[in-house]
């Protein structure tokens, strides 16, 4: 992704700078004394454990590069949009922040988490303040729109945040039903994590100044984009390497979670085989020898290919949507091949 550097150094500027001015504004003079935006920094990749300046894995940043790239494809300066990108990724980010908790992960890009480290009490404020940061940055672009877009864009941000926490809000209350449909699986998908990328393709688009009819093509590229990223995620949580997921292999199946294969496999399976799976399941923790017999299971019933023909066709879908939103060009090259990219990636 070397050609995508400089523009997502021009949205960490953002970022950075966001953060920095509220820092600077805070309560305290000391700012030791007040370490929240320095865990912020942790997060983000920019400092380790000890708040020493680093430069470690901060996310693949793909969604404010969706929207920079949509910019530009749709006839703007992709630079334009890169306060609206940052705000899209310290957006997502507080949503990883709250997760992290809510999912009991304590490792995250290959490092602690934020609770992990500071504890749920302050992951909670980390994550209210990422938020607040968010919105902050989105209103940077205020100098360079009309205001009526600048309102469209804020209105259009906080309806995705609750589309993504009603996402949530669904996937959490799944851990405690039985069974879960493939409908209700794309609804939670389409809200918590399908709603982001549906954003930054449409809000590049706006900051563009592209009409009604073009946006609502970005937009639902965007959206055909991040349930297709979405599945293939949820592909690498369970056939995923550690090495290159950052995750322990098969993770999935050890937390239970009912992700694409999961519902897939309990739409499919004979009552016996139901049984069998619901007997690994039901002790505190799920052992190897379990994993391995949900993971026969998954290849039995061949889930793992339906999978990723879901993966092929939203994939499809997805550059269909793209050929009707964006006239051929350069901008729109790099977006396929961004695209591309992300049915396949392997972490």
């Amino acid at each position: 992704m070397t050609e995508d550097q400089p523009a997502l150094r021009e949205v960490e500027r953002y970022m950075r700078a966001v953060i920095d001015r509220a820092e600077s504004s805070g309560m305290l003079d000391d700012r030791a004394a007040l370490p929240l935006y320095r865990v912020l920094a942790y997060h983000l990749g920019w400092m380790d454990e000890q708040f020493r300046p680093a430069r470690v894995d901060g996310g693949k940043r793909i969604r404010p590069l969706l929207c920079l790239r949509c910019c530009e494809a749709a006839g703007g300066d992709p630079s334009a949009a890169a306060p609206v990108g940052a705000a899209i990724e310290l957006l997502h980010n507080f949503t990883l922040v709250h997760d992290d908790i809510q999912d009991r992960s304590r490792t995250r890009r290959h490092r602690p988490t934020v609770w992990a480290l500071w504890g749920e009490a302050q992951a909670i404020n980390a994550g209210d303040a990422m938020f607040a940061l968010s919105q902050l940055a989105l209103l940077e672009v205020a100098d360079r729109l009309p205001a009526s877009s600048v309102a469209l864009l804020l209105r259009a941000f906080n309806e995705t945040t609750l589309r993504i926490v009603e996402g949530q809000v669904l996937d959490l209350g799944f851990e405690d039903r039985p069974s879960v449909s493939v409908d209700e699986y794309l609804t939670m998908i389409r809200g918590k994590t399908a709603a982001l990328t549906a954003f930054a393709a449409w809000s590049g688009a706006l900051v563009a100044g592209a009409d009604p009819e073009r946006l609502e093509r970005f937009r639902l590229f965007g959206e055909a984009l991040g349930l297709g990223f979405q599945i293939r995620d949820d592909y690498l949580g369970i056939w995923g390497r550690r090495e290159e997921t950052g995750k322990e292999p098969a993770d999935d199946i050890r937390r239970r979670k009912k992700s694409l294969p999961i519902v897939l496999l309990l739409e499919s399976m004979t009552p016996p085989d139901r049984e069998l799976l619901d007997s690994l399941w039901s002790g505190p923790e799920v052992s190897d020898q379990a994993v391995e017999q949900v993971l026969e299971l998954l290849e039995r019933y061949g889930v793992r290919e339906r999978v990723r023909a879901e993966v092929a066709r939203l994939h499809q879908e997805a550059h269909s949507l793209l050929a009707e939103a964006a006239a051929p060009g350069p901008a729109r090259d790099a977006l396929a091949a961004l695209l591309d990219r992300l049915a396949t990636r392997s972490g």
